[in-house]
């Protein structure tokens, strides 16, 4: 389970009239309690005014509730800062999209270790050559994809994507069987509800 706190260094304004630095720390497991500690020291000592702290996997998006805290804190001036990369970002494409996040708020990026700030124009450039990257590991990957299909397609072995909904076609009419109803079934399994009942008649005319 992540470990989640807002380290307050300086009283909750509610206006503020000027631009502010608000540190983002992470550590992937609960017994790294140094390295957060330590990274919440460089974090003060680089002019944060709060930090935002969790314990969470770097693979794990969706529980990252204090970045996400952090990201909406931010307004048009203020600095979202980290001592290094990994602490913020899963992989380059993870790192773009919260650039993207920050452009769009006004806000800019510090990273300690690298010495990154995009308000200035070295930062920015920096950015934009890790955006350059991240696009050029994604036409890679689409590449390759591409290349494996046609090659499956020429050994006669491909036969396309299953459909989400059918590849849970047992989930589904177990649920149904014990009498959970269509909508119920498209919620707990994040399918549609026309597919559920298509599966189920399909079942039924077997």
């Amino acid at each position: 389970m992540a470990r989640t706190e807002t380290l307050y260094l300086t009283p909750v304004r509610h206006t503020r009239e000027a631009a502010v630095r608000i540190g983002y720390a992470r550590t992937s497991t609960l017994d790294q309690v140094a390295g957060i500690e330590a990274q919440e020291r460089d974090l003060v000592a680089a002019g944060c005014e709060r930090v935002y702290r969790e314990q969470v996997s770097s693979v794990d998006v969706v529980n990252r509730e204090q970045l996400a805290a952090a990201l909406d804190y931010l307004r048009d001036g203020d600095t979202l800062v980290v001592t290094k990369l990994d602490r913020l970002a899963r992989s380059m494409p993870h790192l773009m999209e919260i650039v993207c996040k920050l452009q769009q708020k006004g806000a800019a990026l510090s990273i300690l270790d690298i010495k990154i700030d995009t308000s200035t124009p070295s930062g920015k450039l920096m950015m934009n050559v890790f955006g350059s990257v991240a696009q050029f590991e994604r036409e890679i990957m689409l590449e390759r994809q591409r290349e494996g299909i046609a090659k499956a397609k020429s050994d006669g072995k491909y036969k396309g994507r299953v459909p989400t909904a059918r590849r849970k076609t047992d989930q589904i009419l177990s649920l149904a069987a014990s009498g959970v109803g269509p909508t119920a079934i498209a919620t707990q399994l994040g399918v549609s509800r026309r597919s559920v009942h298509r599966i189920i008649a399909d079942s039924a005319t077997a």
